[in-house]
């Protein structure tokens, strides 16, 4: 080994020169801040230019460049691109718009730094702090164990997983299931999100083990083909394990029977699992809350905090109600990660023993901060501003006779389409699917879709904290116009 140079210059990756540094931070800050103030006058979105594609294809930079030439590059090519979702009039997929206090409570966890895994340090207090607040919101019971997670496809992830620990009826964690005899089988309805799908495969249980259930009229899970279900499973020699209920799902808000779904699991020792991505946080509002009765029962919930409460991506929290079933699916404790009972290895929250991450970032300061900078109640009046929002875009649509309304409202999401009247199902998708593109293109909003009984429906789903009801004024213009034009444009050609 060769000796040490004790003469080269040591280095490292902090500014050389701090003023400049404090310079330029303030400039960030202020021209975020004024992005965000201004962001109502800018398109919602528009293409991408191929001069900024292109300027991102860039050979591996081997030798330093000044950060203010950096963020020069950020401002001209990078921040004018954007999604579009902290715009008012973004209503596509579900998908909140962040605030600037989230902003400032980012750059706060960057500076602390913590790896939120485990040990005695106050970031993980923080996090317990949270996991509390939101599990008095959910209505779950004291001694509930959560976890915060990216997003509400982990937070499932990590309900499926508990689940097939918990009720496999072996060691799974040791023996696999391809050592298995046992053939478990998962239930959700057909408009179960598609990570519940992904979830099931991660873990070896296989999509052929899912079993879709087919929905009423309201989008909602039938019970009796549910019971079908598991009696004809029971039947061939498989093993039900568990039942997903949705809490809002991502096509139409619809809301499953969630006290049936728990009597059910109840009754037929099932694990109950809630999909709460989009309303498992409602019950910040008394009025919301009595729509997801029955949540308060599931073995295991998952939400999203970057959806209807609005905080920057990505955060989400999965909660079990028996937190020794929680760690009996995760814990796994080498000697580097022992706990001691004193010093910085200390303490009881170890998150690492509760989900798939050892190394995770301080997600829980931003919800610490927004949470008490709003107050729950608040909270639960802009929830409820924002299906009030939507039962008013629903009433308008009702109204226009050029548009049609394809599903019930339940929440915070209507489904519609322009119809002129005269056209088969063929040529209303395509002229659908060519209006939302042009709706896109315009700059003027961003709704998404989905296909409903094999009508292609816009689709807007509303946790947008900047929305006003003139907003879905200009939306319900701009498409009367623009299906007005496409309409045109087909009888010509």
């Amino acid at each position: 080994m060769e000796p040490v140079d004790t003469t080269r210059a040591e280095e490292n990756i902090d500014p050389q020169d701090w003023h400049a540094m404090r310079h330029l931070s303030h400039r960030m800050v202020d021209d975020m801040l004024d992005y965000l103030q201004g962001i109502r006058e800018h398109p919602v979105w528009h293409p991408i230019p191929q001069a900024d594609k292109d300027f991102l294809i860039q050979p591996l930079p081997l030798e330093p460049q000044p950060v203010e030439e950096v963020y020069a590059e950020f401002l001209e090519h990078i921040l004018p691109n954007p999604m579009g979702n902290i715009h008012p009039r973004f209503w596509g997929w579900v998908i909140g718009t962040g605030s600037p206090t989230g902003v400032m409570a980012e750059m706060l966890a960057a500076t602390m730094n913590p790896n939120m895994g485990g040990a005695d340090h106050i970031a993980n207090y923080v996090e317990k702090q949270v996991i509390e607040w939101l599990r008095e919101i959910v209505g779950l019971p004291e001694g509930t164990s959560g976890l915060l997670v990216s997003g509400g496809s982990v937070a499932n992830l990590v309900g499926l997983a508990v689940a097939r620990s918990a009720k496999a009826g072996f060691d799974v964690r040791k023996e696999g299931l391809q050592c298995s005899n046992h053939c478990l089988t998962v239930y959700a309805s057909v408009e179960a999100h598609s990570c519940i799908k992904k979830g099931v495969e991660l873990l070896g249980i296989g999509s052929q083990s899912l079993r879709l259930i087919p929905v009423n009229d309201a989008y909602q899970i039938d019970l009796e083909a549910l019971q079908i279900a598991v009696q004809a499973d029971r039947a061939e020699g498989r093993q039900p394990i568990m039942v997903v209920g949705n809490a809002g799902t991502v096509n139409t808000g619809a809301i499953d029977d969630l006290r049936a779904l728990a009597d059910f699991c109840q009754r037929e020792d099932l694990w109950f699992h809630v999909d709460g991505a989009i309303g498992g946080v409602a019950g910040s509002s008394p009025t919301l809350k009595l729509l997801f009765a029955g949540m308060e029962r599931a073995d295991s919930v998952a939400i999203d905090l970057h959806k209807w409460m609005y905080m920057p991506y990505e955060i989400g929290c999965a909660f079990v109600r028996d937190p020794q079933l929680h760690r009996n699916a995760f814990a796994e404790t080498p000697e580097y990660l022992a706990h001691a009972d004193r010093g910085l290895a200390g303490g009881t929250l170890w998150f690492s023993e509760l989900g798939i991450q050892l190394s995770r970032g301080f997600r829980a300061l931003k919800a610490w901060m927004m949470i008490k900078e709003q107050g729950v109640h608040k909270y639960g009046r802009m929830m409820e501003q924002n299906v009030a929002q939507v039962r008013y875009l629903t009433e308008r649509v009702d109204r226009e006779p050029e548009l049609e309304r394809i599903a019930p409202v339940q929440l915070n999401i209507v489904c519609f389409r322009y119809n002129p009247g005269g056209k088969d199902e063929e040529s209303l998708n395509e002229l659908n699917k060519e209006l939302l593109i042009r709706l896109h293109e315009s700059g003027v909003a961003v709704p998404s879709y989905t296909t409903l009984k094999g009508k292609y429906a816009l689709r807007v789903a509303n946790t947008n904290q900047r929305s006003r009801l003139e907003d879905f004024d200009i939306l319900v213009d701009e498409i009367l116009r623009l299906g007005r034009l496409l309409t045109q444009e087909m009888k010509a050609a």
